[in-house]
């Protein structure tokens, strides 16, 4: 006798349905469009940002040498100055044995040696405080500096005349403000397409199969895509209030894209001017040290022939020394300015800073 039977399906030979699920929205009012373009601007002025940094570095870093160039020449005046001035000490005390010269001239030559000496400790813990700074500006531990051509053979670049403003376009400030207000105005697109409803279609692909023989195989596919729409519903005041905070902030972007122009003007108007008027001041202090110069040696003949006291000879010394040493600080502030330019008008240099500037983990590009 023939019986008929169902197959058996034990419990632990049923498969599920394994499947693959996906969805998209089809971008019918730009939503999509408008947060990619926002984000890609925030992206972009993220990097405006980072160049910024660099620029900022660069900058600081010439204008730390700079400075630390004129350090060093200050020193070396007040180091020969206090040779020289400890020669007439040691000369007047041979003259104030024999009676030639006072007890007050002695001690006015004194006066004037120590003044010299107190000036050099000061001199030299500035040195390597600024070598110091640099040293972190470099990114290493703090310790010498290699030195290059001195202050006076720093040779200054002239800046041309009628420069076209044109060349703040490349500031990374504006470059990054430019790229926030671009951000802004997209903002406002994606907050005017919440608005209107949105189309998603959504998809399955995958097996679906009740015994192990029959998975995977071509009858058990099944595939499937079901589209869906999704409307605001009562909630356009609030859709409201996020287009309000979206165009707020494209205003604020706005004003502070225009600060950022303004204020790139300024700084550059500033830098121009500074380097002019420091030159100017440079100059008038390198005449006024020549002159003290001659002074200084026609008092000292003077003294030697016995037609002038020796306070002439000290003040000419003494205002010889100071002279020479703000004429160093305005030609480092004449050098400055003119970094000064250069940061004001973006940097020619920065894409090359750049290549050289630390990736992640600390390596180059």
């Amino acid at each position: 006798m023939a019986y008929q039977t169902e197959p058996i399906t034990p419990a632990h030979a049923r498969l599920g349905a394994p499947a693959l699920s996906a969805s998209w929205e089809i971008d019918l009012w730009g939503r999509i469009r408008r947060l990619s373009e926002s984000a890609r601007a925030n992206l972009l002025a993220t990097d405006e940002a980072r160049r910024g940094v660099i620029l900022t570095l660069v900058s600081s870093v010439a204008a730390s040498y700079v400075t630390l160039r004129g350090l060093d020449r200050q020193l070396e005046i007040a180091q020969a100055t206090a040779k020289n001035y400890s020669g007439t000490v040691d000369l007047f005390a041979l003259r104030r044995k024999s009676g030639v010269v006072s007890q007050v001239e002695l001690s006015q030559a004194k006066s004037q040696y120590e003044a010299a000496v107190a000036a050099i400790p000061s001199l030299e813990l500035q040195v390597t405080q600024t070598e110091n700074l640099l040293s972190i500006l470099l990114g290493r531990n703090p310790g010498p500096i290699p030195r290059g051509k001195t202050i006076d053979e720093l040779v200054s670049p002239a800046v041309p005349a009628g420069l076209p403003s044109q060349l703040l376009e490349r500031r990374p400030d504006i470059l990054e403000a430019e790229q926030v207000l671009v951000a802004a105005n997209a903002n406002i697109g994606v907050a005017k397409s919440l608005y209107f409803p949105s189309l998603s279609l959504t998809g399955l692909v995958g097996a679906v199969s009740t015994a192990a023989h029959d998975f995977f195989t071509s009858a058990a596919r099944t595939a499937s895509i079901a589209a869906g729409i999704a409307g605001p519903l009562f909630t356009f005041g609030g859709i409201r209030g996020q287009v309000d905070s979206a165009e707020a902030g494209q205003r604020a972007a706005t004003v502070f894209y225009r600060q950022t122009i303004l204020n790139a003007f300024r700084e550059t108007n500033d830098s121009l001017y500074g380097a002019q008027k420091t030159r100017e001041q440079y100059e008038a202090l390198a005449r006024r040290v020549a002159a003290l110069r001659d002074y200084a040696r026609l008092s000292r003949a003077r003294f030697d022939g016995g037609a002038a006291s020796y306070i002439e000879v000290l003040y000419a010394e003494n205002e010889l020394f100071s002279a020479e040493l703000n004429a160093v600080s305005s030609n480092v502030q004449r050098h400055t300015q003119l970094i000064g330019v250069y940061q004001a008008l973006g940097g020619g240099w920065l894409d090359e800073a750049d290549k050289l500037a630390p990736g992640p983990q600390g390596m180059k590009p």
